[in-house]
């Protein structure tokens, strides 16, 4: 399939490259035409709304790699008509997009993703439902129960849906054909993807994970100044991070009456999610029990790997490695995944591939930058 799409103009100006004459006419296109030849070439029109933060650009990266997906819109309130390179300097030369201030109703796409903050994709989600664009929301307003999400962000729901939670691994079937995708944040999914072979099997879950300063996003605070995270290590929300009810919804759905615990720390590094995941058995089990169960839970998983978790190997690319060690009555399980990969970005992509019926890894089968 030729690639083109990557410089377009939505004002009809450019060429559509590599094509030659007596295939297509080598002239400006309408954009009625632009939008008939992208279709003759099944490229997927794509909007990122809220593409100025970290995981609008891994995104923006990401589809780049994507052979039937086309970004043509990359909206920001505050960057209106800043061009999306400056701001993400990593993609100068591979896009030629300025952000645009353009409201969900006037959005001109096949499919959205909303990576605006927590309480905002609830005012848009609607309006993108209505118009019939299939969207997966990274922010939390889709995640949980009603109830649950508004105890828990202490703001009320105003446009409340029911959505299928985007871990593919453990909910393809709901995820497959939505118009509609709640994506799992960062903690919740390398925490569920380590527990979860076990879940049914243990009493208590306790997750411990160390994150990059990237998980807090690119707005500057006390918090991820570099002279209080350089040369230091240390815990946050102890015992009241919000990911925590993810992880005990998914606990539940996986049959498990578990009760789960969770207390994160900060590591001075870019990306990035180690956790260790302490699991309490009702009964002991030994190590080639455990790890038998884990290659079986996950043997035919493309983007869960069963070896040794480090940050290196995953940094970058939408796997989660994950391995075991038994003592009995105690499984230690971790995982490691790229929190703006697969604990955001990348597995939005991995939904928008089973909503689209795309194959699942389309545009994802990359390798970690390691060292």
């Amino acid at each position: 399939m030729i690639r083109a799409g990557r410089k377009w103009k939505m004002d009809g100006s450019a060429f559509i490259p590599g094509l030659k004459a007596g295939n297509f006419p080598l002239r400006p296109f309408s954009p009625k035409a632009l939008r008939f030849y992208k279709r003759h070439l099944s490229l997927m029109e794509i909007a990122i709304i809220g593409a100025s933060g970290y995981t609008g650009g891994e995104l923006m990266r990401l589809l780049l790699q994507h052979p039937s997906a086309d970004v043509v819109a990359a909206t920001s309130r505050k960057l209106d008509g800043t061009p999306v390179a400056s701001v993400h300097p990593h993609l100068l030369g591979l896009t030629d997009l300025v952000f645009r201030n353009t409201e969900a109703g006037d959005i001109d796409a096949d499919f959205a993703f909303l990576a605006v903050p927590h309480t905002a994709a609830m005012k848009v989600a609607g309006t993108l439902a209505e118009r019939g664009i299939k969207t997966v929301d990274l922010s939390a307003d889709y995640r949980l129960a009603k109830d649950v999400y508004e105890k828990t962000y202490g703001v009320t729901h105003t446009a409340y849906f029911e959505a299928p939670y985007g871990i593919p691994e453990l909910h393809r079937e709901e995820v497959r054909g939505a118009a509609f995708v709640a994506n799992p944040g960062c903690f919740p999914t390398g925490a569920t993807l380590a527990a979860a072979p076990l879940a049914k099997l243990a009493h208590t879950i306790i997750y411990d994970s160390k994150t990059g300063v990237s998980g807090a996003g690119n707005t500057p605070s006390a918090t991820t100044h570099y002279a209080n995270v350089g040369d230091n290590f240390s815990a946050y929300k102890w015992t009241t991070h919000r990911h925590l009810v993810e992880m005990k919804q998914e606990v539940a759905r996986l049959g498990s009456t578990a009760r789960c615990y969770f207390t994160p720390h900060l590591l001075p590094v870019n990306r990035g999610i180690l956790t260790t995941a302490h699991i309490l058995l009702d009964e002991p089990m030994e190590q080639k029990e455990v790890e038998a169960l884990y290659r079986k839970f996950y043997a035919d998983e493309f983007f869960v790997r069963y070896q040794r978790p480090t940050l290196a190997a995953v940094r970058g690319t939408n796997f989660c490695d994950v391995a075991v060690e038994s003592e009995g009555d105690r499984v230690v399980a971790v995982s490691a995944i790229d929190n703006l990969v697969k604990g955001a970005s990348g597995q939005a992509i991995q939904n928008m591939n089973l909503m689209c019926g795309f194959a699942e890894d389309t545009g994802l089968r990359s390798a970690g930058m390691l060292p």
